[in-house]
């Protein structure tokens, strides 16, 4: 385990002396390359521990761009705080969709419809209200500065991105090694033998879901503060699911290494 760490630490540090040369080009290729294998952990915190495959998780992309971009633009708030609060945004609406789907017992192709369906709504939702923009979307203003998690060049969202990732390692991590992390794994493997030994299904698949939409809102926030711009098929387009799930492997499903 030492050996892993240490691998992994000089990996990191190849990481992060690699911008010094690489162009803006190459840059801007890695800052997608760590943006959808964060959003591939996120994923993978639902799907591949539990086993409860979501195609829906574009909502929650959706719902930490626009509103961390609302409260920036209307409010003043800087997107670093309106991040987080999307992010709880995106973990209420989720634990809506996890109350209907687990507390009636909804699994496999079932649980599947039920993400895309709820994705489905957030799309047609933002096509149709003004505030959000419409069919237009929402143009965000370039002013440079760090408060506004805007930057000139490729390099500061490189490292956020890496920073992203690491954050996103380290969670999976910790979950792994905690008690969250051995009954979710036991409730993919064999949901009906878990509860008959005391694994409360339902509190723990909703804790899951509300981690994973937690952070994979987050990447919203970057995305919208990357790219300047918010509309449906750009923040929250229906490949971004499909996506996220294919970063880790499917051998890989449930493993913090599975990028």
């Amino acid at each position: 385990m030492l050996r892993t760490y240490a691998l992994l630490g000089f990996l990191l540090l190849i990481l992060l002396l690699l911008p010094f040369f690489l162009s803006q080009y190459l840059l801007g290729i890695f800052v997608f390359i760590f943006y959808y294998a964060y959003l591939g952990q996120s994923w993978n915190i639902l799907t591949g521990y539990t086993g409860n495959i979501s195609l829906g998780h574009s909502l929650y992309v959706g719902i930490g761009a626009y509103v961390s971009t609302l409260l920036s633009m209307n409010l003043g708030i800087s997107p670093w705080i309106g991040m987080l609060i999307g992010g709880l945004g995106a973990s209420f609406i989720s634990l809506i969709m996890g109350y209907l789907a687990f507390r009636f017992g909804l699994r496999n192709v079932y649980f599947v419809l039920i993400t895309i369906a709820f994705a489905e709504i957030g799309r047609l939702v933002a096509l149709h209200l003004k505030p959000l923009g419409q069919f237009m979307g929402l143009f965000i203003d370039f002013k440079p500065a760090a408060a506004n998690f805007q930057f000139k060049g490729n390099m500061p969202y490189y490292y956020i991105s890496l920073g992203f990732v690491v954050f996103s390692l380290v969670v999976v991590r910790a979950i792994e090694l905690s008690k969250l992390g051995r009954y979710i794994v036991a409730l993919r493997e064999d949901e009906d033998a878990a509860e008959s030994i005391g694994v409360n299904a339902f509190k723990y698949k909703m804790i899951a879901l509300g981690i994973s939409s937690f952070m994979t809102a987050l990447a919203g926030t970057f995305y919208a503060n990357y790219i300047f711009y918010l509309h449906p098929r750009a923040s929250c387009p229906w490949p971004c699911p499909l996506r996220s799930s294919s970063v880790p492997s499917s051998e890989a499903w449930g493993l913090c290494s599975g990028l």
